[in-house]
């Protein structure tokens, strides 16, 4: 990258003065950058020192002591910039020089928050708010990680090395689920992908991260439990609401967000045509059964139309009542794993039902009750096949479970 310093002689004003831009090249790349305050007579510019001669006695003394100001400052930081794509070893980049010039300073190495800053705020214009939220407290984790081991975070940190020292600190200090460590390490590894594709680092040690996911128990509502939840009167109307629509969700697979985001215009006879919040698919599409169409029709014409809106704290209260009122108090053992430590512990069934499990129920019972898995897919917009694949694995157990229950008890004795 080279630099000079150019006068415009075709912008020369009433009074003689004459303005000044910088023109940088490298390679083909060649950009120019007016200086608005940089002002010179063509006699009173030092080509070789690029300076504004000048003394006390000139009429534009103050005018050519800011310019030399200005000069000087366009200097230092045109070498900062020259320096940072040296030293980060980063090829000259147009985009990036101006997003750098543009700045008050330029640091010549690349901050690793002040760049996780900016890949939150960008991401904030094709991610869902939820996703912002944990690339956030991703971000703020680290934070409290280095000032807590004073690890040095930088771009060229992020190796074995840190691995083994995050690791430590998640799982000893943290007490960090294998699960939620690996959703820490896949977002790292998603900012270290934008970054480097930004040309902020050339580090590819970071690929080798290692995501650590343990299979983790599908919590659902069975068929039985669903319908004696369904068809329950309570005689709180908060709680009814929260059933209807909580049901809703176990009735069609949408998440709480897009069920409460959903507005009349989104009905239709047979079938609901929204966008959904999380992935912002457009028109996307999810039919009707009797059951979900006779929620709707319960509150159609009413001042809840389509459904009442709950927020996803209050109906996770609210639903956990209703089961415990209707008596879904089996026990349920979970089983996670900080490390290689194990851990157990039992809860009533009706303590684990959150608005998630909404979703859970339908995808589970819609592939017991037989429904094509592409469509499914489909209807529920699941990307992720391995997360999808834990509902087929528990469909198959199901059904196991039903034939040991119907086929090899009537016919054992034969």
């Amino acid at each position: 990258m080279n630099y000079l310093f150019e006068l415009r002689k075709d912008k020369i004003n009433k009074n003689g003065l004459i303005p000044i831009r910088i023109v940088i090249t490298s390679g083909k790349i060649k950009i120019r950058k007016n200086l608005s305050n940089v002002k010179t007579l063509l006699e009173d510019w030092d080509e070789k020192s690029e300076v504004v001669r000048n003394n006390k006695k000139n009429p534009f003394y103050e005018i050519y002591q800011q310019s030399n100001i200005d000069v000087q400052q366009t200097k230092e930081k045109l070498e900062n910039i020259k320096n940072f794509f040296k030293f980060n070893n980063i090829p000259f980049a147009e985009d990036i020089f101006l997003e750098k010039f543009d700045k008050e300073e330029v640091s010549v190495a690349i901050d690793f928050f002040e760049a996780f800053t900016e890949f939150v705020n960008v991401s904030k214009h094709t991610k869902a708010l939820g996703t912002i939220t944990k690339y956030t407290t991703v971000k703020n984790f680290l934070s409290q990680f280095t000032e807590f081991t004073r690890y040095p975070i930088r771009f060229d940190t992020i190796n074995q090395r840190f691995e083994e020292k995050f690791m430590d600190y998640a799982y000893e200090e943290r007490k960090t689920l294998n699960n939620y460590y690996g959703k820490l390490i896949s977002i790292i590894k998603t900012f270290m992908n934008w970054s480097f594709d930004r040309g902020y680092h050339n580090n590819i040690e970071f690929k080798k991260l290692k995501r650590i996911e343990n299979e983790i128990e599908v919590i659902f509502l069975e068929k039985e439990e669903l319908f004696k939840l369904y068809k329950h009167d309570f005689e709180n109307e908060r709680l009814n609401k929260s059933r209807d629509f909580f049901c809703f969700g176990c009735f069609t697979g949408l998440r709480h967000s897009d069920i409460n985001n959903m507005d009349k215009a989104n009905i239709y006879d047979d079938f609901i045509q929204l966008t959904l919040i999380k992935t912002k698919t457009i028109n996307h599409r999810v039919e009707l059964n009797i059951f979900s169409k006779a929620i709707l029709e319960k509150y159609k014409g009413t001042i809840y139309e389509p459904l009442p809106k709950i927020s996803s704290q209050k109906l996770n209260k609210n639903i956990q009542d209703c089961c415990k009122i209707i008596k879904l108090d089996s026990d349920i053992t979970l089983t996670r794993h900080i490390g290689s430590k194990r851990i157990t512990k039992t809860h009533k069934k009706h303590e684990l039902i959150t608005s998630h499990v909404a979703r859970k129920t339908f995808v589970t019972n819609s592939l017991i009750f037989g429904m094509n898995e592409r469509i499914l897919r489909e209807m529920t917009h699941h990307t992720d096949e391995k997360s999808f694949k834990r509902y087929v694995d528990i469909s198959n157990f199901q059904k196991n479970k039903e034939m040991k229950s119907t086929w090899n008890i009537n016919f054992e004795t034969e």
